[in-house]
């Protein structure tokens, strides 16, 4: 089976109930989930897990609720369920009747959070009482990211920058400031990025500092990919911006020695009008086509008429086909693949004296070549009072100066 490369997407921080329910709009079996937490054999809590929307976005949530003797005797919560250490939770884990790759996971992200609590209050991994993570919540939400992890068969995982808060929170210790400790121990061990941004609030928790820590192999997007599939789990918070967690299934595109390949459909019309055709081109350029163009043939019977042709990445073929059929009166398309070699392209900005305009840069071993942006000469154009020859021969005058500069 194909294994899954997942990117979490940490632009509202991230914690542990907010990857478990992202994982779960991924597409983690729900009832797996629920059988692994229940054979750990605690008590005291219940799941809800549903739809609920942050800033207008619909998301799934993931609730660990104490019950109501839990919530009613917080002084025996505390008790019974902050002063867990390390080995206590490893027998909760051991004894259950999850996988063997999600029972490692799990214990790998208790690890994380041990060293960074153990250093944090100077004790030793031993002595650690999880204060935060020894809560049942946490325990709950660390063991749930094990179990989706494995059932997703997630084989790499990208995590971008951990965007967090300002400002301080209170703990069983007292006050202390955004990023807590334990997140930064987590963070500079781990070499996780972090953003600290302008919202008052913590948005990472440990515990979700050591997720990321613990199942992260790059925090590198490569450089072409396709998403194929979008989780969006919920935060409990309610920040300016959406508080939402976003997860991506996606594959990567590979591009070796500047070649790829591309797709070609054809089809010839004679029964439509050029107002027909010429809105069929522009929804299938909308729509993703490399190019699309027609060129004016003799079809039988020496009727004059049009060559439609659009190119386009194999995986968009359906849609283009599809896009074909609708806006046109063919009933038939022809199919070509092709091998093209392309150069490698980026774009620059170009400051001239007539505007600042983008110049489409194309590299190929020692040959380059610069292209100004047609849209943006046309739009100094306009501004100018010129023609669009006159505004691209300037720019490509004072283009050419500085190159040879």
């Amino acid at each position: 089976m194909k294994q899954n490369t997942l990117y979490l997407e940490c632009y509202s921080g991230i914690s542990g109930d907010m990857v478990v329910a992202t994982l779960l709009d991924l597409g983690a079996d729900e009832q797996v989930l629920l059988n692994g937490l229940a054979s750990c054999n605690m008590s005291g809590y219940s799941l809800n897990i549903y739809k609920t929307k942050k800033c207008g976005i619909v998301a799934k949530k993931f609730d660990v609720c104490l019950t109501s003797d839990i919530e009613n005797h917080k002084h025996n919560e505390m008790k019974l369920h902050l002063n867990r250490n390390i080995n206590d939770i490893y027998d909760i884990i051991l004894k259950s009747n999850i996988t063997a790759n999600a029972k490692e996971l799990a214990k790998k992200i208790f690890d994380v959070v041990a060293i960074a609590e153990s250093k944090v209050h100077g004790k030793s991994i031993e002595e650690v009482h999880f204060h935060e993570v020894g809560a049942i919540d946490s325990i709950v939400d660390i063991i749930a990211t094990a179990i989706c992890l494995d059932n997703l068969n997630i084989g790499s995982v990208i995590i971008s920058s951990l965007y967090e808060g300002t400002g301080h929170v209170k703990c069983q210790h007292g006050i202390i400031p955004v990023p807590v400790p334990a997140v930064v121990e987590i963070v500079n061990r781990h070499d996780l990025e972090i953003k600290i941004t302008e919202t008052i609030g913590e948005m990472v928790t440990p515990t979700g500092a050591a997720i990321a820590a613990s199942i992260k192999t790059t925090n590198k997007l490569p450089d072409n990919y396709k998403i194929r599939k979008i989780g969006i789990g919920a935060g409990t918070k309610d920040f300016l911006k959406a508080n939402i967690l976003r997860g991506f299934f996606i594959d990567e595109i590979i591009k070796k020695n500047n070649e790829e390949t591309i797709t070609i459909l054809e089809c010839n019309v004679d029964d439509i009008t050029g107002e027909e055709l010429g809105f069929a081109l522009e929804i299938l350029l909308e729509q993703g086509a490399l190019d699309a163009y027609f060129t004016p043939i003799y079809m039988k019977k020496n009727r004059p008429s049009y060559m439609f042709s659009v190119i386009c990445n194999n995986d968009d073929c359906e849609l283009m086909k599809k896009l074909i059929f609708k806006h046109t009166s063919t009933l038939g398309i022809r199919v070509h693949n092709y091998r093209r070699y392309i150069m490698n392209r980026r774009l620059e900005d170009f400051n001239s004296s007539l505007g600042q305009v983008r110049i489409k840069i194309g590299t190929y071993k020692d040959i380059i070549k610069r292209t100004i942006e047609y849209e943006d000469a046309k739009n100094i154009a306009k501004t100018n009072n010129m023609s669009v020859g006159n505004v691209l021969k300037t720019i490509y005058s004072e283009l050419n100066h500085i190159i040879k500069l």
